[in-house]
């Protein structure tokens, strides 16, 4: 067994777990904070000349300031498109068009609705640390399957199971950080 397998597992690991917290990042920024962000209404499809196209491929979003998401289209007319979108979304907004712009004003959220939104925010934060784990898993079962067929050593072993923890360990703590930030956006008023 050539030391770089067991490179190319290790490497492998690692890039698989930091795109399980890259989707936890990208799931984060869709999260409803009571603060205007263009990651909330980007990916909205939008009826456009009959075919369904995501708001962002159509329009700029900005953000004013952090209560208010600015809908700019580069094609005019598709003004009332993303309008009627918005309006059928369940996102609760209401866009008002002020002539070439579309302007929503972001509602403060609840502190009833801020609780449910810090659960849903664990709950994917959770998912992501078993995605990680259940990477790990997969690493060590092919590091013991190494060892069981004297691929590796019993200490190539031991060392590349504790490098696989050490891994897991990271990005476990990545997504503890992730979600603390993410909490507490969520709560401040």
């Amino acid at each position: 067994m050539s030391d770089g397998e067991l490179k190319k597992l290790l490497k492998d690991t690692e890039k698989r777990m930091q795109q399980a917290v890259q989707v936890l990042r990208e799931e984060f920024s869709h999260v409803k904070t009571g603060r205007a962000s263009p990651a909330l209404i980007e990916n909205l499809e939008i009826d456009y000349y009959g075919s369904s196209t995501e708001l962002k491929q159509i329009a700029s979003i900005s953000t004013p300031d952090a209560r208010t998401l600015l809908i700019q289209p580069w094609d005019k007319n598709a003004l009332q498109a993303i309008e009627k979108a918005i309006w059928k979304s369940d996102l609760g907004f209401n866009p008002v068009i002020d002539s070439a712009v579309i302007r929503i004003s972001v509602p403060p959220l609840t502190e009833e609705r801020r609780k449910e939104i810090a659960k849903t925010v664990k709950k994917l934060a959770e998912e992501a640390k078993v995605a990680i784990r259940n990477i790990r898993r997969e690493a060590n079962e092919e590091i013991k399957k190494m060892e069981k067929e004297s691929l590796i050593s019993e200490d190539e072993s031991k060392r590349n199971l504790g490098e696989v923890q050490k891994l897991t360990d990271d990005f476990i703590n990545q997504i503890e950080g992730l979600w603390e930030k993410k909490e507490k956006e969520i709560m401040s008023v």
